[in-house]
């Protein structure tokens, strides 16, 4: 009996530290999954945009000493996000949600206000307003951007319109925007409040790319599997002609002819500028249709093109190609001759590109470009020819007269050392009138 008393009270003593034990080892831990849990909320409050390790403003166009012609402004991927971290306390079901399993009406998504990210987007448009409008392929939606607040506002497919894969876009001067669609065989034009108000399907097959030319009231519609780019009158929605001849699946390569064109542009003259994708080439027509010149020659160096896509026009003329498959934004003279371009290799550094499609010019001369890869709008500042030639001279300049000081500087003649008052001539040793001691052997 004392045996069993003895063991069970030693049990107990056992079981006590044990338990003292365990409350000893649970502390630490406690601790430890605090400072994590303090450590995820640190992590989810750094979270936002991605950030560089230099500044990106400071990239220019060609490298200096020489006048920088572009420079990167910005870039947008979607619309903005609130990388805020979660309440700690959510909202309390109801008893039905709970019973059937179901989220809360502040988890459900909700279409209308989700943040959308992009994807593919490709076409470029901007309003009066300085909006920016970008028509993303997978995503399945127009963009619209405002570069100031970095709000972003969406047309979506299935809720303000119907789309099957877009492609291009174009605004007029009264804002209406076309939207080309290439599943759908059509192009959809929208009014000021983002409503479908008409359609163009007569003579398209796959529409791309999208220009309108304000002064003559021309919509250019690409239609890349017909080889030809599609003329309607951009108020009657009448189809008037066609450029190239179609029907002979991309393999023309006569001037005037094209090889699944992509992109189409106009400059303030009516000029139509179109890449000729398969051709490797950009071809240029007068505003009646009529054949004017091309350049571009394939290859993979700077001054050549690999399946150029998007295409615009400066204020000072020059043309801009964006390079799919180089991954380089070049810029030209009408006569083909290039000027300077942006990208080297493929990459998702600020001035780099992955999958580069289009391109856009306002008339802030703000430059816009859309990739793929990445799936993000870049946005460069263009220097126009005026500009340029002024801050040259202004640096011109500044070293005229930095090479004047220096001249004034050289021609000043030195300073003449200061007189002293002359030394005295200190007094001879006085002389030993004991003669010195020969040494041995002289």
């Amino acid at each position: 009996m004392y045996r069993f008393l003895f063991n069970s009270i030693r049990s107990r003593i056992w079981f006590a530290v044990l338990v003292l034990f365990a409350v000893g080892l649970s502390l630490p831990l406690t601790a430890h999954a605090s400072k994590k849990k303090k450590a995820d909320t640190t992590a989810a409050d750094a979270a936002g945009p991605r950030k560089f390790g230099f500044d990106p403003t400071k990239l220019v166009w060609p490298s200096p000493p020489n006048i920088g012609r572009i420079h990167w402004l910005d870039y947008f991927a979607g619309a903005k996000i609130d990388y805020a971290p979660a309440a700690s306390s959510k909202p309390k079901a109801s008893w039905m949600d709970r019973l059937a399993g179901g989220q809360t009406d502040t988890e459900k998504v909700n279409p209308k206000t989700f943040p959308f990210q992009m994807i593919g987007p490709y076409g470029i448009a901007i309003d009066s307003k300085g909006l920016v409008y970008v028509a993303d392929q997978r995503v399945g939606a127009v963009f619209i951007f405002n570069t100031e607040t970095r709000d972003c506002h969406m047309i979506r497919n299935g809720l303000e319109a119907h789309f099957g894969w877009i492609n291009g876009l174009a605004i007029d001067d009264d804002d209406r925007l076309f939207v080309s669609d290439g599943k759908m065989h059509r192009v959809l034009i929208f009014n000021t409040k983002h409503e479908v108000e008409n359609q163009i399907s007569e003579g398209l097959v796959d529409p791309v790319g999208l220009a309108i030319d304000t002064t003559n009231r021309f919509l250019y519609v690409v239609d890349t599997q017909q080889d030809q780019v599609i003329v309607y009158d951009a108020d009657s929605l009448k189809l008037l002609r066609r450029i190239g001849t179609g029907g002979k699946n991309h393999f023309l390569t006569t001037p005037g002819d094209f090889g699944a064109p992509q992109g189409v542009a106009v400059d303030g003259d009516g000029n139509v500028y179109v890449t000729d994708t398969l051709n490797n080439r950009v071809e240029i027509f007068d505003a009646d249709g009529s054949f004017v010149s091309e350049f571009g020659k394939h290859g993979d160096g700077p001054g050549y093109l690999a399946r150029p896509k998007g295409i615009a026009v400066d204020s000072d003329g020059h043309i801009w190609v964006a390079d799919q498959m180089e991954d380089r934004l070049q810029v030209f003279n009408r006569e083909g001759q290039l000027l300077t371009y942006v990208g080297t290799g493929h990459g998702e550094l600020p001035g780099q590109f992955k999958a580069l499609s289009g391109v856009a010019i306002d008339k802030q001369n703000r430059v816009f470009t859309t990739e793929q890869e990445p799936g993000r709008l870049q946005v460069f500042h263009y220097v126009t020819d005026a500009q340029a030639a002024e801050e040259k001279a202004k640096k011109q300049e500044e070293l005229q007269k930095a090479a004047d000081r220096r001249q004034k500087a050289a021609s000043v003649p030195a300073a003449k050392p200061a007189e002293t008052s002359p030394q005295k001539t200190p007094d001879p040793a006085p002389q030993n009138s004991v003669a010195p001691t020969k040494a041995p052997g002289q």
